[in-house]
C-alpha cells in the first residue's frame, strides 16, 4: 500500500483524514456536497499511515450520519474491478468498519451492502467479521453457502478453508454454520475446525525454537541462522540466554557483544542491558560507532529497553550526539529523567519538530516527556505537533502533554478533542473541557448515550457530569 498523500491540516480534506474533532466540526458547517466529497474521499483513500493502530472508522461513522451520508460511492469502491485485482485488506478495510459501525447504527442499508460484499468481494474475511458483530443468526447462516463456495471440494480446498477456519477472527460465523444440518455446510465445517486444531496442535509439539538444555553457543548459532532467514531473533534468543547462562559465561558472552556475528552479537547486548552488567553501555556505543546498521540498531534498542540509573545519567552525556543514540538517549531522558532534565527534552523536542517535522517517529516520547515533566514552555512546539502531526495517536499524546502543560487547553483544543477519532483522546477531552460551552455539554450527553462509544470515554464523561451540573 502506497503512503497516503495528506492535504494540509487548514482544509477539511486535511482535517478529516487527520481524524480531528474540528474535521467534523468544520464539515457539519460546510456546503453537504463538500463535506460527503472529503469524507468519501477519506474512506475510500484511507489516510492512515498505520492502518491497524489508528482508528478512523467509528468517526467516519459518526459523519455519515450526521450528514445523512448515502453509501453508493462505497458501494462502487468495494465493487470496483480492483477488487478482482488487488486483494489487499488495506484496499477496503476501513469501508467495511465504517459500514460495520453504520449497521450498528441502525443503516439498514450497511447491513445489505455488508452481506453481500462477504457473498461475492475480495475482502469477504473483513465484511465476515463485522457482520459477526452485528449481523443475527439467519443473516450469518444465509452466507454460508456463498462462503464454503469459495472452496472447492478438494485436498486443497479444504486445506484452504481449515486455514481460514483456524485464522478466523470471529469465530460466530463458523459456529453457526459447524451445527448446521446441511450435508454441504456442517461436516465441512466441523472437519475444518478439527483440522485447523490438528495443525495448531501439531505446531505446538514440534516448536522450531530453542529447547532445554541448549548451551550459550547454540542460542548464539540460532539468532545467526535467524538472520541468514532475514528473521531478527535476537530478543528472543536474549532471552533464552537468561534461561541457559550462567555466571562462567559471562566472558563468552561480552565477547561476542564486542566481537561477535550480528545475529550473536546483537543477542549479547540485549542480555547484557537486560541484565544490567557495568560493561554493556560502553559496548553499546562501541557498536553504534563501528558495528554494522543490523547491530547499530540492535544497541539502540538495547539501550531504550534498559531502565537503571546509569542508563539515564549516560543518556545525559549522549543526548547531543548528532545519531540515533542521541536520538535514543532524548527519550530515555523523556521517559525517565527527572526534573532537571527538562531543558535538554525541551531542546530535543524542539530541534527533531525543527529537523524531521511534526510525524517523526522519535517524537512520540519527547511529547510524553513533555507532559511527564510539566515543560510548560513546551506548550507553542505541542499545539504545532497537535495540529500537524497525520498521526492520530501522537496527536492524542500531544494533548495529553498539552493537558498537563497548557493552561488554555479546557478551552481550546479539549473542546475540539471531544470528536476526535481516538477513544483515548476523546477521553482526555472529557476529563478537561470546560463545560462553559454550550457544544461541550451537549457532545458529553450525546457520547454518554452512544452504544457504539469505549466504555473508557463514557466513564469519563459520567464521571464529569456527576461533578460538574452544568454538564446535564
Amino acid at each position: 500500500m502506497f503512503d497516503p498523500v495528506i492535504a494540509p491540516s487548514g482544509t477539511l480534506l486535511g482535517l478529516l483524514q487527520r481524524g480531528r474533532g474540528d474535521g467534523t466540526l468544520h464539515a457539519l458547517a460546510a456546503p453537504r456536497a463538500e463535506a460527503l466529497a472529503a469524507l468519501n474521499h477519506c474512506v475510500l483513500s484511507d489516510p492512515r499511515h498505520d492502518w491497524q493502530v489508528e482508528n478512523r472508522s467509528l468517526y467516519y461513522a459518526r459523519l455519515y450520519m450526521d450528514l445523512h451520508g448515502g453509501l453508493e460511492e462505497i458501494e462502487r469502491h468495494l465493487y470496483d474491478v480492483d477488487d478482482r485485482i488487488d486483494t489487499d485488506e488495506a484496499r477496503t478495510g476501513l469501508a467495511l468498519a465504517v459500514l460495520g459501525h453504520l449497521a450498528s447504527y441502525g443503516r439498514d442499508d450497511a447491513l445489505r451492502l455488508l452481506r453481500g460484499y462477504a457473498a461475492a468481494g475480495a475482502g469477504w474475511a473483513w465484511a465476515l467479521d463485522e457482520l459477526a458483530l452485528r449481523d443475527d443468526d439467519a443473516g450469518l447462516r444465509a452466507l454460508a453457502g456463498p462462503i464454503l463456495a469459495r472452496f472447492p471440494a478438494t485436498p486443497e480446498g479444504e486445506a484452504e478453508l481449515a486455514v481460514a477456519v483456524r485464522d478466523a477472527f470471529e469465530p460466530r460465523p463458523w459456529r453457526l454454520w459447524a451445527d448446521d444440518p446441511r450435508p454441504s455446510v456442517g461436516p465441512r465445517v466441523r472437519a475444518a475446525q478439527e483440522a485447523g486444531s490438528f495443525d495448531r496442535w501439531q505446531r505446538q509439539m514440534r516448536p522450531a525454537g530453542p529447547r532445554p538444555g541448549w548451551s550459550v553457543q547454540a542460542v548464539f548459532d540460532w539468532a545467526e541462522q535467524g538472520l541468514e532467514r532475514g528473521a531478527a531473533l535476537h530478543v528472543p534468543a536474549a532471552r533464552c540466554l537468561s534461561a541457559v547462562a550462567g555466571s562462567d559465561d559471562r566472558a563468552a558472552i561480552v565477547t561476542a557483544a564486542r566481537e561477535g556475528g550480528d545475529g550473536a552479537r546483537s543477542t549479547a547486548l540485549h542480555y547484557l542491558a537486560e541484565s544490567r552488567d557495568p560493561v554493556v553501555l560502553d559496548l553499546i556505543e562501541a557498536a553504534v560507532a563501528g558495528g554494522s546498521r543490523t547491530v547499530a540498531d540492535a544497541a539502540v534498542a538495547a539501550f531504550e529497553r534498559m531502565c537503571g540509573d546509569e542508563a539515564v545519567d549516560r543518556a545525559r552525556g549522549w543526548i547531543h550526539r548528532p545519531d540515533a543514540l542521541g536520538a535514543s538517549a532524548a527519550g530515555v531522558l523523556a521517559c525517565r529523567g527527572d526534573a532537571g532534565d527538562a531543558q535538554l527534552v525541551l531542546g530535543a523536542l524542539r530541534g527533531t519538530v525543527r529537523a524531521d517535522g511534526p510525524d517523526a517517529p522519535t517524537l512520540w516520547n519527547l511529547v510524553d516527556g513533555a507532559g511527564r515533566l510539566g515543560i510548560g514552555c513546551a506548550a507553542p512546539v505541542l499545539r504545532h505537533v497537535y495540529r500537524e502531526t497525520a498521526s492520530s495517536h501522537l496527536r492524542g499524546r500531544a494533548a495529553r502533554a498539552l493537558a498537563a502543560t497548557d493552561a488554555s487547553f479546557p478551552t481550546g483544543f479539549a473542546v475540539e478533542c471531544l470528536w476526535d477519532c481516538e477513544e483515548t483522546t476523546r477521553e482526555v477531552a472529557a476529563r478537561h473541557a470546560e463545560t462553559g460551552d454550550v457544544r461541550v455539554a451537549e457532545r458529553l450527553r450525546r457520547l454518554a448515550a452512544d452504544p457504539a462509544e469505549e466504555a473508557e470515554v463514557q466513564t469519563a464523561v459520567r464521571s464529569r457530569m456527576g461533578q460538574d451540573p452544568q454538564a446535564v
